[in-house]
């Protein structure tokens, strides 16, 4: 039986670990209910530490996070967004500009690249 307590809540903390304070993360959760159905060890802590080391900072990603939550929580990391951002250095760009772009606009790791 699912119990969304147990997802739930330590998305919650991670949310606010990461840096969110109690108004944030209501407005995340409120932009994306899923979020609370992730799961932290498979989805959101190495999406999270893929794009840190992408070079997007900590406080750089909770903006990221708070403004398009999709992209933690449904974007696969082989299936999304490595295939993009490889996109993104085809076009000349590197792990900089890569990383700007996506902070700028998050929602481009989530359109198709046909």
């Amino acid at each position: 039986r699912y119990r969304l307590e147990e997802t739930s809540k330590p998305v919650v903390l991670w949310l606010k670990d990461m840096g969110m304070d109690g108004s944030q993360v209501k407005k995340t959760i409120v932009r994306c209910p899923m979020l609370l159905g992730c799961k932290l060890a498979e989805n959101l802590k190495p999406t999270a530490q893929w794009l840190n080391d992408l070079g997007i900072e900590r406080s750089q990603l909770v903006k990221v996070i708070a403004k398009f939550p999709k992209l933690v929580c449904s974007c696969s990391l082989e299936g999304n967004l490595k295939p993009r951002v490889q996109w993104l250095k085809g076009l000349g760009r590197d792990d900089s500009q890569v990383a700007k772009t996506i902070v700028k606009f998050p929602p481009l790791m989530w359109c198709s690249l046909e």
